[in-house]
């Protein structure tokens, strides 16, 4: 009676063959299920232990992109032993292809993603290059999963020469009216790679300056010091002469001051070794020169050059005015007078 009843057949198949099929779907999940609470948790275990993080993202990927395969794998291992309606086979088959495509594209960007991060991240350890690398991914994943639907369209048996040479001639159109986005976007890769200013970098750009606050695929957006933000293509900045200012290590600093023409021999002979002690008794100055460089409309002119160690500018200014302080107090103390415009004039009485 059993015998008969495992032999009647229902859509083409025995129902011993529909209890053949649910036995090895059973246990392969219960394989899966030892993988799962045995195999993995000893495995995040031990990375728990190392030092390393690809071991996790490895095991990340296993867990989130491995096991949804895994199950549709003993699913479709299970019906291999049914006859099947030939609707229904292709239809098991397009949705394997599709689940694997899914996976495998998800588990390829995750490698790539952590790949590209950790390299950058080792080289510049800074929040600011992580986010940077938002753009570069964003076109990365574009074009996987681009790929990914080529290969996948080819293995459903459709031509895709055609679709290829249509997205060709398509490109060209799309990329000769958009040469200025597409500019835009080649010259976001030249500030990503060379990185000729960086976010927090101060730089002039022409007749502007301000601090770098974004540096997007298309536009960099700087702060000026007035507080508005300026917004400049990217193209704009890579056609342009850009004076980065941050990685300056010293600062020349040349200024000029004048003394009066009543000032004495002895007293200009003192003024360039005055200027000199000056500056070398201020913190992170390089003394260059003091010379008496000419002889002005209303003064003699005495040129003075140092260094200052450090692109900052307010440092800069606080030492500027330091020397400008010490300056006027060593005049005052020596009685030398500052120029001013002067006219002096003579009458001739005829």
């Amino acid at each position: 009676m059993f015998q008969n009843i495992f032999q009647q057949v229902f859509f083409n198949n025995r129902v011993l063959d529909y209890l053949i099929c649910l036995s090895i779907f059973i246990i392969a999940i219960i394989v899966i299920q030892i993988f799962k609470s045995i195999i993995l948790k000893q495995l995040k275990v031990w990375t728990k232990k190392t030092t390393t993080t690809i071991d996790d993202l490895l095991l990340h990927s296993v867990e989130r992109q491995l096991l949804p395969l895994l199950y549709f794998g003993a699913f479709y291992l299970s019906i291999q032993g049914l006859t099947l309606n030939s609707a229904l086979d292709k239809a098991i088959n397009i949705l394997g292809l599709v689940l694997l495509t899914i996976f495998g594209v998800r588990c390829l960007l995750s490698i790539i993603t952590y790949t590209l991060e950790a390299f950058w991240m080792k080289k510049e350890k800074d929040s600011a290059k992580k986010n940077a690398l938002k753009g570069i991914l964003t076109i990365i994943k574009v074009v996987v999963w681009g790929l990914a639907v080529v290969l996948f369209l080819d293995n459903l048996g459709i031509k895709v020469s055609a679709i290829i040479a249509g997205l060709g001639i398509g490109g060209i159109a799309i990329a000769l009216a958009a040469q200025t986005i597409l500019g835009d976007l080649f010259s976001y890769f030249s500030i990503f790679f060379d990185r000729p200013f960086e976010i927090g970098d101060f730089i002039i750009v022409g007749d502007y300056l301000g601090t770098v606050e974004y540096i997007g695929i298309k536009t960099t957006r700087i702060r000026s010091l007035s507080g508005e933000q300026l917004v400049f293509s990217n193209t704009d900045l890579t056609n342009s002469r850009v004076r980065n200012y941050k990685r300056m290590n010293k600062r020349r600093v040349v200024f000029k001051l004048g003394v009066t023409y009543q000032t004495n021999l002895q007293q200009l002979k003192e003024i360039p070794v005055m200027i000199k002690s000056i500056i070398k008794n201020i913190n992170d100055t390089v003394f260059d020169r003091a010379h008496f460089s000419s002889y002005g409309d209303f003064g003699l002119i005495f040129e003075v050059v140092y260094y200052v160690v450090g692109g900052d500018y307010n440092k800069y200014m606080n030492i500027q005015q330091e020397i400008n302080f010490k300056i006027k107090e060593e005049f005052e103390k020596h009685g030398i007078e500052f120029a001013y415009p002067t006219q002096t004039l003579y009458i001739n009485k005829i």
